[in-house]
């Protein structure tokens, strides 16, 4: 009970400083469904039963840049091990804002390639209807081969817009690969998916 008053209090916090429900989301590692609930479940509101999901908190990597190197190595071991049964090469890495970013950074480093960055939709606003956005401040994915990366998979809309979006620029994905795979999927979009970790409920 405890990590949940927890989360609660952290939804209740974040929602304070102006953040959305897709930013709390992300920054919780859980699902919009589930911020809402919490956010409701504050008010003591909550009338229904609280939604199958995780929390994933990997915090204690991502705040130091040494364990975020080994992971964005493991990260990269798994891609290039995914990529030799497809024969493909990889010309950029794909980091989605904001915790895929520091790991996609590290990646291309790792791999050599170029560095791009998306920003999801939940980032700026509420509406499901509108799409990410590639950065133009970072590498273009046009005619490229690229890998997604991302923090924790939970739906997985997210990394399928980039996809979509990736294709409309004559683009091809080869690989997405995150930490912590919630959806537990093997392909999203006929894109191989790597995970270091895979959630996978029985029963």
């Amino acid at each position: 009970m405890k990590n949940i008053e927890y989360l609660i209090q952290k939804a209740v916090e974040l929602q304070s400083k102006g953040l959305v429900t897709g930013q709390i989301a992300d920054e919780l590692n859980v699902s919009r469904e589930t911020v809402t609930w919490l956010l409701t479940r504050s008010k003591k509101e909550a009338t229904s039963p609280a939604p199958r999901d995780i929390s994933v908190d990997w915090s204690n990597i991502g705040k130091s840049s040494h364990r975020l190197r080994y992971t964005a190595k493991a990260l990269s071991d798994m891609v290039l091990e995914s990529i030799t049964q497809t024969d493909s090469e990889i010309d950029v890495v794909v980091g989605i804002a904001s915790s895929g970013i520091p790991l996609a950074s590290l990646m291309a480093d790792e791999l050599g390639t170029e560095f791009a960055v998306f920003h999801s939709h939940k980032d700026h606003i509420e509406s499901t209807n509108m799409r990410g956005t590639f950065s133009r401040h970072f590498g273009d994915v046009t005619n490229k081969n690229c890998v997604i990366v991302d923090d924790v998979i939970t739906s997985g809309k997210t990394i399928i817009d980039a996809i979509d979006q990736i294709r409309e620029l004559g683009a091809k994905p080869v690989a997405v690969t995150v930490l912590v795979d919630k959806n537990g999927a093997d392909i999203l979009s006929d894109v191989p998916v790597n995970s270091l970790v895979r959630i996978v409920r029985v029963g």
